[in-house]
Formats: structure tokens, C-alpha cells, sequence
């Protein structure tokens, strides 16, 4: 499993409305990608679950490398790049899945928890620890999924989460959730990824 996101920050005063009609108009493009897992569509507002920011902000996890790198450069991410520019897509390598209790249930908030690799402490015992938090934010009421994954380049974890309520207990950034993509969602690896 491999994780991809990349955020587009728009004005202050930009039109919200906008990246609703947008995701609406081409959202499902890819419900049926070879390769991804998921994608989810994800928006913050500023004002909105505490955001700063206006933003555009999709947030993915792959099955397979082709898949993701037929999406950045077989044609769905120019759509991205001709829209927006070409923002940077963070990618992390898997570390765990698992689908929540409300995984029937439709998306209402995801969040997103970025944090460094501790320095001092044994690299196993850090990844049990981010891997045993993926199944405890699965486990909590009105989850659907959560998933860890590390960038090593950055030493940084990420958790990811999607809920079908606006009040989750997972700390982190809190984004609304647009639309989901899940061609292949049931094909990605459940627990620890390796």
C-alpha cells in the first residue's frame, strides 16, 4: 500500500462552491482506477472544523505503484495540474489498514495526523506503536477506515482516518469529506503491511 496527497490552498475569499461543483462534475473518474484503493476528496474550509484555510486536498491509498503512476502520469493527474498547477504529492510508504466498524456508511470527516519518527527509539517499536494506533482508530465508534504510513525521507508518520460523523476522536487536521473513490478498497492489505 502506498499513500499520496497533496494540498491546494486557495484565497481566503475563494468560492468553496467551486471545488463542490468540481468534484461533483468529475469525481467518480476514478471509481473504477486499476491500482487505487481509495481516494478520498477531501476539502477544508476556512472556518469550518477549525481550518485556517481554504483547501483542496485529496488524500489516496494505492494497491499498486502502476496504478499510482498511471494516475500522475497516464492523464488523471493533468486535470490537477491544468486546474490548479502542479502542487506537490507527498508520498508515503504503507505501514497498516483497517477498515472500521461503520466501514458501510457514507464519509462525513476525514483527519490527518502528521508526526516525526522519534529519534532514540527502536525503528520496530515505533512502527507496533503507529500500527496498533491504525487498529485503535478503526475500532472507535463511527470510523470507516484508518491507515498509517511513513515518509522516510522526512522520518514523518501519517494517520488517516475517515468517519461518518463530524466529531471524531482522532487528533489531527480535520478535513470534509466530498466524495470517495474505492475501486479496489477491499483489496487493500488489512493490519501491519509487512
Amino acid at each position: 500500500m502506498h499513500a499520496m496527497h497533496y494540498e491546494i490552498t486557495l484565497p481566503a475569499d475563494y468560492d468553496m462552491d467551486i471545488v463542490r461543483r468540481r468534484v461533483a462534475g468529475r469525481g467518480h473518474a476514478l471509481d473504477a482506477w486499476e491500482g487505487l484503493g481509495l481516494k478520498a476528496y477531501l476539502m477544508r474550509e476556512r472556518g469550518v472544523h477549525g481550518s485556517p484555510v481554504n483547501q483542496y486536498a485529496p488524500f489516496y491509498l494505492w494497491n499498486s505503484v502502476e496504478g499510482m503512476n498511471s494516475f500522475l502520469w497516464g492523464g488523471g493527474f493533468q486535470g490537477i495540474v491544468d486546474d490548479f498547477g502542479r502542487p506537490s504529492a507527498r508520498q508515503w510508504t504503507g505501514l497498516a489498514y483497517e477498515a472500521g466498524g461503520g466501514a458501510g456508511s457514507p464519509a462525513r470527516v476525514a483527519v490527518r495526523a502528521r508526526r516525526p519518527v522519534p529519534d532514540g527509539v527502536p525503528l520496530a517499536e515505533v512502527v507496533e506503536d503507529a500500527v496498533r494506533e491504525t487498529g485503535r482508530l478503526a475500532s472507535l465508534d463511527g470510523a470507516l477506515l484508518a491507515a498509517a504510513a511513513v515518509d522516510t525521507d522526512r522520518w514523518e508518520f501519517v494517520h488517516f482516518s475517515v468517519w461518518d460523523h463530524d466529531v471524531p476522536k482522532a487528533e489531527g487536521e480535520t478535513f470534509q469529506v466530498l466524495h470517495m473513490s474505492t475501486p479496489e478498497r477491499d483489496r487493500l492489505p488489512r493490519g501491519r503491511q509487512w
